[in-house]
């Protein structure tokens, strides 16, 4: 009975082993498949626009044959950062609170409500941001709304729950010693907290900044409503961008030739944009850590 019950345990973990390495591999052809097509589709693009004149280029004129995409990658980059600057901080502090200093009865109100902020889609956002945020900006900074800073502001809010959410977990996973020896050394609560656990947790909360700024690059619709999308450098804060995303979607339903060719091409930038942003952050992470 006892050798029967032995074979069947043994079989069912070599079926679960089959089924997460099946389940493991179809991910990575997934991420394969997409990255053959990009590559694939995107080649005739650079060869007939040529590879300088398509990411320097400054101006984006499908009409006249023209494909400068330089505008739209520093659109992404320019929208992404005030993003970070904007939400990163707030995302981290909200964090701390969530897993050391909020009393119980408050965080059974406050995690449901960070918890439904990533639930919200993305028109949702595009809404609020087009009806508050625009008119907002417009009124106490200038210009016409639809600018750079608006959308940093949007993004920001839309990266909260990602960032929270992962953060917190890591600063959860720390080892209560890490509190437990800060205090015993004669440290605070609050220094116990920002000086041992936080910086133990740095690894955790690297990787919800990462994924906050996949989401981020990567948002289209709620960017689209209020950034402006216009193809050009922007010269402050208070003027329309048009990022990468929005730049594929926006023309994608018209585009046929040389211009199909071209947004493909600007979605494989963007996965390689994407893919360095992960590098650098893989780099500074392993830097922290010596």
């Amino acid at each position: 009975m006892k050798e029967h019950s032995l074979r069947l345990g043994r079989a069912r973990e070599r079926i679960m082993h089959i089924l997460f390495l099946v389940a493991a591999c179809a991910s990575v052809a997934a991420v394969a498949l997409i990255c053959a097509f990009l590559f694939a589709n995107s080649i005739p693009a650079f060869v007939e626009i040529g590879p300088l004149n398509f990411l320097l280029g400054t101006v984006w004129r499908p009409g006249n044959d023209l494909y400068g995409i330089f505008p739209m990658i520093m659109g992404s980059l320019y929208v992404t950062a005030g993003a970070l600057l904007l939400g990163v901080p707030i995302a981290l502090l909200t964090a701390i609170f969530l897993a050391r200093f909020c009393p119980p009865r408050i965080y059974r109100l406050l995690k449901p409500a960070v918890n439904l902020l990533a639930g919200i889609p993305s028109v949702v956002y595009g809404f609020f941001g087009l009806v508050v945020l625009v008119p907002f900006v417009r009124n106490t900074f200038g210009g016409n709304g639809n600018s750079i800073l608006t959308a940093s502001v949007l993004l920001a809010m839309m990266i909260l729950p990602t960032i929270i959410g992962v953060a917190e977990a890591a600063i959860r996973a720390v080892p209560e010693s890490y509190y437990e020896g800060s205090l015993a050394l004669g440290a605070t609560h609050e220094r116990s907290v920002f000086f041992a656990v936080f910086p133990a947790a740095k690894s955790g909360v690297m990787a919800g900044v990462i994924l906050g700024v996949g989401r981020a690059v990567g948002e289209t619709m709620a960017v689209i409503m209020v950034a402006g999308n216009q193809p050009r450098l922007p010269s402050s804060i208070l003027e329309g961008v048009r990022t990468l995303t929005t730049n594929i979607v926006m023309d994608m339903s018209y585009a046929i030739g040389l211009h199909r060719e071209a947004l493909i091409a600007t979605g494989t930038v963007l996965f390689v944009f994407i893919m360095l942003i992960n590098v650098l952050f893989s780099l500074a992470k392993r830097r922290s850590e010596r």
